[in-house]
């Protein structure tokens, strides 16, 4: 028997023998007799049916394509060089201090990322920030927050102006106060030196320099 299917085929063969009952319908006289081979010529189309249908009962699932590969932009603010805070203290690049001039010389730093022990433009810690930006006024700080808080003059809030240093209660963060709520730190491990809004109630400000 032949099927003509135009296209690609490939060959089905049937097996060259089939199991027959005799006449009284006795499965127990069943014989084995010979057949000659067939071929069936199915077109490459009708294969591909087939792939797409169930087999056996049992539904063909592909499984499911990879996730995109999502790629990130370099964050800006690659770390800086510039001096050390000994020879900032040395030759203070702004030797006339202002609470002002210590908001702009911070703002330099932003993008710059956060180091462990860090103090100065190649990675800072919350200290080391503010350590290194009083430096370049010629004020020498202590590399410590709980040091840090105990030099100067404890102020109000209301009092508080952009340039001071704002310090958490419980002694463990600070940076420099800009008003209005927000505070310029390098964060911790994996971020770069920002403003963002303070987010806790627990601080108090110190000045020093003036």
């Amino acid at each position: 028997m032949g099927l003509a299917v135009p296209g690609l085929f490939a060959t089905a063969v049937l097996p060259a023998y089939a199991t027959t009952v005799d006449e009284r319908g006795d499965t127990s006289a069943a014989r084995v007799v010979e057949h000659e081979p067939q071929t069936l010529d199915v077109s490459e189309a009708t294969l591909a049916s087939i792939s797409a249908t169930d087999r056996d009962g049992y539904s063909i699932t592909l499984p499911p394509p990879p996730p995109p590969v999502v790629t990130r932009a370099a964050t800006p603010g690659a770390a800086k060089s510039g001096m050390s805070v000994g020879q900032a203290l040395a030759n203070p690049p702004y030797p006339n201090f202002s609470l002002d001039s210590v908001v702009a010389v911070a703002q330099q730093y932003i993008g710059v990322p956060y180091r462990f022990g860090g103090a100065d433009p190649s990675g800072f810690d919350c200290s080391g920030l503010v350590m290194y930006v009083y430096a370049q006024h010629g004020i020498s700080l202590p590399h410590s927050v709980r040091a840090q808080a105990s030099l100067g003059t404890r102020i109000s809030r209301e009092d508080a102006r952009p340039g001071d240093i704002v310090v958490l209660g419980d002694l463990s963060h600070n940076g420099i106060w800009l008003g209005n709520g927000m505070i310029l730190d390098a964060p911790y491990a994996g971020k770069t030196v920002t403003s963002r809004p303070l987010w806790t109630d627990n601080y108090f400000i110190i000045r020093v320099g003036i």
